[in-house]
């Protein structure tokens, strides 16, 4: 089972999908002349403004929805498990993904804006699903994204987050609470208890609707964001000394200039690019179901927030876990060598012996642990909780809305929302117990398919997003409070805005 999806996985992240994440993002950002760094200002002033409504949520809830749906186990285990294949040098094309994702991020939410409706029950729905449908017209296209989009973000993505949850638990109960891990049937039963808490805290979320999951969102992300960027820097500040080191380090093994390595330069970009997607979410898709759901007067609004979100995501958050471990060397680093047909790791470095790069939050509680002995398992087991069950709410959230879009004009049949909530509620205990390897796996390929389905899309439908762009810049230097007119800009079958104007 594993070898096969490994080989499903290999496909689907060649270096075709990691160019074209690269491509798309340098692109958007000429056509958009690096909105992302000229109107970092604008990004910072509407992120904290913006009002909600009975159909939709604020602009800071729905960046609190995307950023839980971003903020997830990527932010740590993924960052160790770039660095564990990549080095350092990782690091850097983390960054670089993320400044060009951050244009990315802008089209693709912005589209979502344009193109967003009412459901049938009177809220705002939105996504790749809706834009395929209305900008290109290919309404086989549109249902074959839902449909992905409700298997990954439903079933194949959440097991990523619980088995992170159970394993950084599992680490610290069965290490430090031996007894009471013994009680509970040593490991694997420790890790199918932590599963059932998970999903029975997910079903009093998920079962209130948008409303609740904004308002858990809204309370929640920027807390667990916050207190996890003050734990890096104090880690940082006791080893001081150390930082100039690690810098150098980035920057020398990003472009093969560093002995030990520059050897895996192809790994470092590779590697970096991959799970800067995977941490940021920059063209996969899964943004653009929160930024519909934003009230606002025009879309370029929620297209520059959610730009701003990505700069949070991976420059912060991302950034934190990456100078935890490299400040303090808690890092392993493999080199992929092929010996007689078969592929076997090679240690580069061994910060942390014993370690394999797919148990990436150990590492991270390894970092904490080497600067305040008794704190590192405890703390990073709490901060992957929180991070990784705003994703796992977050992902249902997605998974819904193209449910939503599914049903079309009609409400969505109770049955198929019970047997979703039911599904990954599932996939949580599923995912809390099987092994991480596993896990890892089939959260990629549910990331690598909708980034493929959604990336060419917004490429073809880039055009309703650049002139909504230079309308709001325009309307701003006229000193109003821009308001979008599709019919002025020739946008077709932007409907909800039509009836608005």
């Amino acid at each position: 089972m594993q070898s096969i999806i490994n080989a499903i996985n290999g496909i689907i992240w060649s270096d075709a999908l990691i160019a074209l994440c690269l491509g798309a993002g340098l692109w958007f950002s000429f056509r958009t002349r690096f909105m992302q760094v000229r109107g970092f200002p604008e990004m910072c002033r509407l992120t904290v403004g913006g009002q909600k409504s009975e159909a939709g949520v604020s602009s800071f809830q729905a960046l609190a929805i995307s950023m839980a749906g971003r903020m997830g186990i990527g932010n740590i285990a993924g960052v160790a498990t770039a660095i564990g294949y990549g080095g350092p040098g990782a690091v850097f094309w983390m960054w670089v993904m993320g400044l060009l994702g951050a244009s990315t991020s802008y089209v693709e939410c912005t589209l979502a804006q344009i193109y967003k409706e009412k459901d049938a029950e009177g809220r705002y729905r939105g996504g790749p699903a809706y834009y395929i449908e209305k900008a290109m017209g290919l309404k086989a296209y549109a249902m074959v994204f839902a449909v992905a989009t409700i298997v990954a973000a439903g079933f194949l993505m959440p097991g990523v987050q619980a088995n992170a949850i159970a394993d950084s638990a599992s680490n610290v109960l069965c290490g430090s609470q031996a007894a009471l891990c013994d009680s509970l049937g040593g490991t694997p039963w420790l890790k199918l208890w932590v599963g059932l808490a998970v999903a029975g805290l997910l079903a009093l979320i998920i079962f209130g609707g948008i409303k609740r999951i904004a308002a858990f969102a809204e309370l929640v992300v920027p807390f667990m964001a916050a207190a996890f960027i003050l734990m890096a820097v104090l880690v940082m500040l006791f080893n001081l000394e150390k930082v100039p080191r690690m810098f150098a380090d980035i920057f020398s093994s990003a472009f093969g200039a560093h002995a030990a390595f520059g050897a895996i330069i192809g790994q470092a970009v590779a590697w970096g690019v991959k799970r800067g997607v995977y941490a940021n979410e920059a063209g996969q898709g899964t943004g653009p179901h929160a930024a519909a759901a934003a009230e606002v007067s025009h879309p370029a609004k929620q297209g520059f927030v959610q730009a701003f979100a990505i700069y949070f995501d991976t420059m912060l958050v991302c950034t934190s876990t990456a100078f935890l471990l490299l400040s303090t060397g808690m890092y392993n680093t493999f080199r992929v060598v092929v010996e007689d047909g078969a592929e076997k790791l090679e240690a580069v470095v061994t910060g942390v012996p014993g370690l394999l790069p797919s148990e990436g939050a150990q590492f991270a509680q390894a970092a904490v642990e080497s600067v305040l002995p008794g704190w590192g398992a405890g703390f990073v087991a709490l901060a992957l909780f929180f991070f990784a069950f705003t994703t796992i709410m977050a992902y249902y959230y997605m998974a819904e809305t193209n449910l939503t879009y599914l049903a079309g004009v009609r409400k969505t049949h109770p049955l198929a929302t019970f047997l979703l909530r039911v599904g990954i509620i599932g996939m949580v205990v599923f995912g809390a117990y099987h092994n991480a390897a596993t896990a890892w796996t089939l959260g990629d390929i549910g990331v690598g398919v909708m980034a493929w389905l959604n990336i060419i899309a917004i490429l073809i439908l880039q055009k309703p997003a650049l002139l909504a762009l230079r309308d709001y810049e325009r309307q701003k230097k006229l000193g109003v409070d821009p308001v979008f007119d599709p019919d002025a800009l020739g946008i077709r079958n932007a409907d909800f805005w039509k009836r608005q104007g």
